[in-house]
């Protein structure tokens, strides 16, 4: 269980199909699973970078963690790349809109920042929170 997330964000969407399709085609994640519900919406999915996963799915269910999740804003969310300039390049080539090239920061890392299509904030970088301890 060493190499297992503990932690997995999880992001409901208006049009989950196209965030799933930003994943994979602009950002590189791997589709792990998809389970759509008799009205074609998306109950649950699950797509993979690295050893980390996001979970996705559609706004307007009936569940609790939907209802909660109704009002909510935007979320952010840091990814570990080794080559953030490669998965920029990447990006740009799919039409994300990009709020920050490639940048060195005064930390170490080098990282970028772009907005999905309902506003999400995903970031892409090489600072690894805890990995040098």
């Amino acid at each position: 269980m060493a190499n297992v997330p503990s932690i997995y964000p999880t992001i409901l969407y208006e049009d989950a199909k196209a965030a799933i399709r930003t994943l994979k085609e602009a950002f590189g994640f791997t589709e792990v699973s998809v389970y759509e519900g008799e009205d074609g919406r998306v109950v649950h999915s699950e797509l993979a970078c690295g050893n980390g996963m996001v979970m996705l799915g559609s706004k307007g269910g009936d569940g609790v963690f939907a209802k909660a999740m109704g009002g909510a804003g935007p979320v952010g969310v840091y990814v570990v790349v080794e080559d953030p300039d490669a998965h920029h390049a990447r990006a740009v080539e799919h039409g994300v809109e990009i709020l920050m090239p490639p940048t060195d920061q005064e930390y170490g890392s080098r990282d970028y920042m772009a907005r999905d299509a309902e506003g999400n904030v995903w970031s892409f970088g090489t600072y690894a929170p805890g990995a040098a301890e």
